[in-house]
Order: structure tokens, then sequence, then C-alpha cells
């Protein structure tokens, strides 16, 4: 269910509760307890822990991404003609969209037609395309598809998206604390201290997970400003090719695979999952593109 969420936000979630575990070992979560609260404490306790805990996951995004997704890194000299051309591919259009540094870039085993952005910075990012995107796709398409991915950097989309998941992280963990309080506070004797500390870990889970929900509308808008930044550097036309040749290529099962990325593009989602989803649908995608405000590039 959770594949089409941001890794970013998993990994988040997982490092506030690693620090609630250490708080509660350590007794630094002394502003929030079973007996009662100190609410300005708890407030810059919990905007302290929440912005770091965001940082913590944006700091170790690329390494996590290359780790779970198995991405090998293309090198400059690489032999590969396929590779070189993705690697020197990559190399322009950084050139043309100012980037203070070239992105890693590298590719990933996977039947899907994917890629993604990811990385502390502008000048320490990481560009990666599965294995099927570059089985599957043209030499244009391809170009569309790393031009979104480079717009991504160049629109520093992974710190806008850390300071956003910094204030729900805040909201999570001030809440969680505080409902858990109320609840503990029913139950007598030792218990109330374990009941506490159950009932915020639950709840960081739980609150964090609807909080993906906000994190995910924010990241469909700045979908469509990376696909007007992909239009600027390789060409309009190049763009909505590559956003069509993923509506032609879409197939749902293998979405069920390993789809999990940072920035990843998506096709069609219904229900539950449009609002899980990171990325606007595709049709979407491109009408907005051929909007007639935008001159063919």
């Amino acid at each position: 269910m959770f594949k089409r969420i941001l890794l970013f936000s998993l990994t988040n979630i997982l490092i506030i509760v690693t620090l609630t575990f250490l708080f509660k070992l350590l007794g630094l979560d002394y502003w929030a307890s079973s007996r009662g609260y100190n609410l300005p404490g708890l407030l810059i306790f919990c905007c302290v822990w929440g912005f770091g805990g965001a940082f913590i996951s944006l700091l170790l995004s690329k390494t996590i991404a290359k780790w779970t997704m198995k991405v090998k890194i293309i090198k400059e000299n690489e032999t590969n003609p396929q590779l070189r051309e993705i690697y020197e591919t990559v190399k322009k259009l950084s050139h043309a969209a100012k980037l203070p540094k070239m992105p890693e870039v590298g590719i990933y085993e996977s039947p899907d037609l994917n890629a993604f952005a990811t990385g502390p910075s502008k000048s320490n990012s990481l560009v990666a395309v599965s294995s099927g995107l570059l089985n599957r796709m043209n030499k244009r398409e391809v170009e569309g598809v790393l031009a979104h991915e480079v717009a991504h950097i160049a629109n520093g989309d992974m710190v806008t998206m850390t300071l956003l998941q910094g204030v729900v992280n805040v909201f999570v963990m001030f809440f969680a604390r505080i409902i858990a309080g109320i609840v503990a506070n029913s139950v007598r004797g030792e218990m109330r201290h374990i009941v506490h500390f159950g009932t915020v870990i639950v709840l960081e889970i739980v609150l964090g997970l609807l909080g993906m929900l906000v994190v995910a509308y924010y990241s469909r808008g700045r979908e469509y400003r990376a696909d007007r930044g992909g239009a600027n550097l390789a060409g309009t036309q190049s763009m909505v090719e590559a956003l069509r040749a993923l509506q032609r290529n879409y197939q749902p099962a293998l979405m069920q695979e390993n789809a999990v990325s940072s920035l990843k593009i998506s096709g069609k989602t219904s229900g539950l999952m449009a609002f899980l989803s990171t990325h606007p649908p595709l049709e979407k995608r491109i009408t907005k593109l051929l909007e007639p405000d935008r001159a063919p590039a």
C-alpha cells in the first residue's frame, strides 16, 4: 500500500520512533510524562527533534536510496555506450540547470519505467533510472525523464520537502504526547508509564502515516513544477513524449514490485491511492505542459 509514498517519509517515521525510544532510555523526554506537561518545553522539544528527525532523513536519503534500490553508480569513464549516454545527458542537463555540482548518476534493476532524484543538497544529489526505463524508452524520452529529475534538484525539492516534513513531525510528536498523557491519566499505578510510552509510539506511527497525506499532496504540486523545469531544460516536446511513453507502457501489475523511491514517476491512481500518490495522473501532467500559455520548445 505504501509503495507509492516517499521513501523519505518512511525513513522519517522510523527515525522519529527510534528517537522516542532513545529519549525514554536516556530520560530526555521529561517535558511530557504521564504525570503532567510543561507545554512550552514540550513544544520546543518537538520543534528541535521534529525538524532534527526530518533533516537526519534528508542527510541519509541518498545512502538509503542506493542501498534499498541497489543502485549501481555510473562513472565518467563508463564503457557501456548506453550508460555513458545517460551520464553525459545528466551532465549536460546539470550544466543547463546551473547546478553547483553534477549529481551522481546511477541505474538499478527493475521492470518499472521509473527514475528518481534524491540527496541532501544541490551539491550532493543522485539521479537514478531503472533498467526497465532504459530498455523501453527512446533517447528523447529518456532525456525528458532525466530533465524532470534534474529539475527536482535545481528546484531544491528535497530541502523543501524536508521543511514540510519537519512541520508535520512537530505536530505528530506534540499531539502524540498530549493524547498519550490523557490516556495514561486514566490508568493507575506503575502501568501509567508503560501505557504512556506505548501510546506515544503507536500514535507517532499512526499520525506519521496520516502526515504522509499532507506530504503527498504537496509533492503532487511540485511535480508540475518539475515538469515545467524539465521542459525548459530538454524541450517541451521531449518532456511530453516522456510522459506519453509512461502512459503507453504503464502496467499496474509492475507497480506492485520494487517501486519505492524519493521522487519517482508514477502512473494512474484512483481511490485512496490517489491521495497517497506523490505524483498527479500522467494525463493531467501532459495537459498542463500543453496549455496554450506554454510556447512549444
